[in-house]
């Protein structure tokens, strides 16, 4: 089932220490104080960090849900049409921006949702 901001707010509230940052068009998310995610409402996209090869291979299998968004210290950013993605990719998602970003301790808070 396509996902919504909504189903975007509800998956990253769900995991540990998130702080929002709340720019004119869109919300940024950070942990430990970096950031790992943004929505933006009006296109109902949203930006996450993932590994580099992680950035090349979604936007290679599916490049009308997935962009490169930018490329910063050895990370991808990738811009996701939460349309494209059900819930279980979502999430699955959020959390390799989350556990990317999170300082060691907060990684034993939050169950990886593949079960890695």
């Amino acid at each position: 089932m396509p996902q919504s901001g909504p189903d975007f707010l509800e998956v990253v509230d769900a995991l540990p220490d998130i702080t929002r940052g709340e720019g004119p068009t869109y919300t940024s998310f950070s942990v430990g104080g970096r950031k790992f995610g943004y929505y933006w409402p009006r296109t109902q996209t949203v930006g996450l960090k993932q590994t580099l090869s992680e950035q090349l291979a979604l936007v290679a299998e599916r490049p009308d849900v997935f962009e490169v968004q930018f490329t910063s210290g050895g990370f991808g950013w990738v811009v996701v049409t939460l349309a494209g993605v059900d819930r279980a990719e979502l999430t699955e998602l959020v959390f390799e921006a989350w556990r990317l970003t999170a300082p060691e301790d907060l990684l034993t808070l939050a169950p990886d949702p593949a079960g890695r």
